[in-house]
């Protein structure tokens, strides 16, 4: 049964729907004795982790999902406004934080999503500079100017 967001009691029992979708979406394993190929008569075995359930990458989406929210509007809204946002803008947090993390692995993904985000490419201009004030160019010919066409070049 999927919680009720008006059913948010206190903070604590949001925190714990946050904790509860993280640990789901870790997935599930057991381990299983498989023997080691080429050995005497299988007698040697090696600890092997099957899967019963993949891991699944933290979503916006799924995180709204997990604690009941029936749009990403719903769940935007609940963010700004909500009695529990702190709670909420934690989890947030931590779904961006996984983004962040894959920033290593395939970049071009991530860095869609940190966007979407907020984030930006902009550099901020180093304190050194003064933002606004003209730059003034002076430009000095040296040489000979240059050619109007092919035809006054002379090798």
């Amino acid at each position: 049964m999927k919680p009720n967001i008006s059913s948010f009691n206190n903070a604590a029992q949001v925190e714990r729907l946050i904790d509860k979708y993280f640990a789901y979406i870790k997935g599930k394993y057991h381990i299983e004795q498989k023997p080691v190929k080429n050995s005497k008569d299988n007698a040697e075995t090696i600890e092997q982790k099957v899967w019963d359930r993949e891991p699944e990458p933290a979503t916006l989406s799924g995180l709204a999902l997990a604690l009941g929210f029936s749009s990403r509007q719903e769940f935007y809204t609940y963010v700004q406004h909500g009695p529990f946002s702190q709670a909420v803008k934690q989890g947030v947090l931590r779904v961006e934080a996984c983004y962040e993390a894959h920033l290593h692995q395939n970049a071009t993904g991530a860095m869609f999503a940190l966007k979407n985000m907020g984030w930006n490419e902009k550099h901020d201009p180093s304190p050194n500079t003064e933002a606004g004030k003209p730059l003034k160019v002076k430009i000095f010919n040296s040489g000979p100017p240059p050619a109007g066409s092919e035809k006054e070049v002379k090798l």
